[in-house]
This record gives structure tokens, sequence and C-alpha cells, in this order.
């Protein structure tokens, strides 16, 4: 009789349970069905569709997929520049961001200035620090070209030429390195001064207290840093946009449009290209491709990375 009665009881306390871990994670859930989970869905739905944003959506089945994977010309280029600022910028933005946090936590006088120094730039916003460094970098009146001719170097023509816009955008966004600073700098700091005094005790030098100790340590901050920097350089649009539209000299006015990936789409990205044909060609079904394409490539990089023995992490025994 006791375990009849107990029995309900412990259902009912289960079920509170529940409710209460889901109103909890309620918030969680609501933003992630609406910002996530119905868009992405949504995507899905009108990469089968022909779909101008006036009419109707019409069902064409895989007529979408292949026009962009087989019949798109400029698929192949946004997608190869996009891998390229991937695999170039995150690396070099990583390996700069570290060593720009090494060398300001080593620095015993005016470490406040030179972290200041690195960290405004990034607070500029993404437009007037692509305007200015445009300026700085352009081949006919930018200081940057002239202190390299008086000093006798051959300047290339950066954002002009199309064998050095894409370089030219990772020197943007590695001037723009104060955020990686300041997170490998906290990481650098909390790393226990007694590892350091034990490994010099043991004879090790500088390259040997940072192999054995310092990057041990930041190891997960390293592995954050590439995982959000993938993310954020599969999401490439604005600064190449802009560099590309300055660059070319094309007044920006009204109803003037301005094909992206100025010069010969050494620019072009994939996010450009989305929004290229679902707001300026009205081809959403196209754009809704090229969307899954990108959240695919990028979910399967990010796997990778997490995986232990692929990305930075070492294996667990």
């Amino acid at each position: 009789m006791a375990l009849s009665t107990r029995a309900p009881a412990l259902r009912r306390k289960k079920m509170r349970e529940k409710l209460r871990t889901v109103g909890f994670l309620s918030p969680w859930l609501v933003g992630f069905s609406v910002f996530f989970g119905y868009p992405l869905l949504a995507t899905v739905y009108f990469s089968f569709m022909h779909y101008n944003q006036i009419e109707q959506p019409a069902f064409v089945g895989l007529k979408n997929w292949k026009y962009v994977l087989t019949q798109m010309p400029l698929f192949g280029p946004a997608l190869w520049n996009t891998l390229w600022l991937v695999v170039v910028m995150v690396a070099l933005r990583v390996v700069f961001g570290l060593g720009i946090g090494l060398l300001v936590t080593k620095i015993k006088s005016g470490a406040g200035f030179f972290r200041t120094a690195f960290y405004l730039p990034y607070l500029a916003p993404p437009v007037a620090a692509t305007v200015a460094f445009v300026f700085l970098l352009n081949p006919g009146t930018g200081p940057v070209n002239e202190i390299l001719g008086a000093i006798g170097i051959d300047a290339p023509s950066w954002f002009n030429d199309p064998n050095w816009a894409k370089p030219s955008l990772v020197l943007l966004s590695l001037w723009g390195i104060g955020d990686l600073m300041v997170i490998f700098m906290a990481a650098l700091l909390d790393v226990p001064r007694e590892q350091y005094e034990a490994a010099e005790l043991d004879g090790a030098g500088a390259w040997g207290k940072f192999r054995y100790v310092t990057w041990p340590a930041i190891t997960p901050i390293v592995m954050f840093a590439v995982v959000t920097g993938v993310v954020q350089t599969m999401q490439y649009y604005t600064q190449a946009l802009v560099a590309g539209k300055l660059a070319s000299g094309v007044t920006i006015a009204a109803g003037v449009v301005i094909q992206p990936g100025y010069p010969d789409h050494s620019t072009l990205t994939v996010p450009q290209l989305v929004y290229s044909l679902g707001f300026q060609n009205f081809n959403t079904g196209a754009a809704c491709v090229l969307s899954l394409v990108l959240f695919v490539i990028a979910m399967a990089v990010t796997t990778l990375l997490m995986r232990k023995r692929a990305g930075l992490l070492p294996a667990e025994d």
C-alpha cells in the first residue's frame, strides 16, 4: 500500500523537476527557436523554391542547388576567397595576437600605453576602420606607399591589385588585433608563476618555458580564438565590400548598384554573394542554397577543430 502511494508522488516530483528545468531553459529555447531554428528551416524550405520576395514561392526541386553548384560562375571564386581568408587570416590573427599579448605582458614600464595603443584600433567601427586603412594604402596618395617609395621599395597597389587585395584585408584585420590581445593577455597572466619557477630550476630556457608551461595553460584559449575566428571569418562581409567599393573609385549614390569583389572578384566572399543574389537580384532560392553551403562548411570546420586529436587540445589519456 505504501509503495502504491509513493509511486505517484515520485512521478509528480520528477515532473515538477522537469518543468522547473524547462522553465530555466525557456529563455534560451525561445531565442534558439526564433533566431536559429526557424530561420534555418525557412532557409532549407526556400532553397527548393523559386522566390523573388514578391510573388508566391513555387517549388522547383533541386534547380537552385544545381544552378549554384554547377552553373554559377562566381561561386568558385567566392568560396575560394572565403576559405583563403579563413585559413590565412585566422592563423595570422591568432599568432599575431598571441605575440602582442606576450610582448605586452613582458614589458616592465609603459605597459598601459602599449595596451591602449594596440587596443584602440579594435574600437573603431568596421566601416570607419576600413575607410582609414584604404586611405593609408592608397597606391597614389597613401602615406604608406610614399614612405616605402622614399626608402626605395616598390610599393604594391594593395586593394587595386588582385594579388594584394586579400593580403591587404589580412593587414586590416591585424591592425584591429586588440580583441585577441586582451584575451591572450588574460590567459597569460593567469598562468601560475610557480610553474615558471619550477621550469627555471629544471634548466628550461625561454622556449622551454613557453613550450612546456605557457602553451599547455593557454591552449583552451587558443582553441576558443581559432573557433570563433573561423565562424566570424566565414561571415566576412563589411570590410571586403567597403574596401572594394572605395578602391574601385565608383561613386556610391542612390540607385547605383555596385557589384562586389573589386578587383577582378579577388575580394568577393560568399556572404557578399548571398546578399547580391538575395537583395539585388531577388533570387532568394539561390541565396538560401549559398547560405546552407556556408553553414555546412562552417559546422564541418568547427567540428573538426573541436576534435582534440585534430585540433589544438592535447588528447586525454
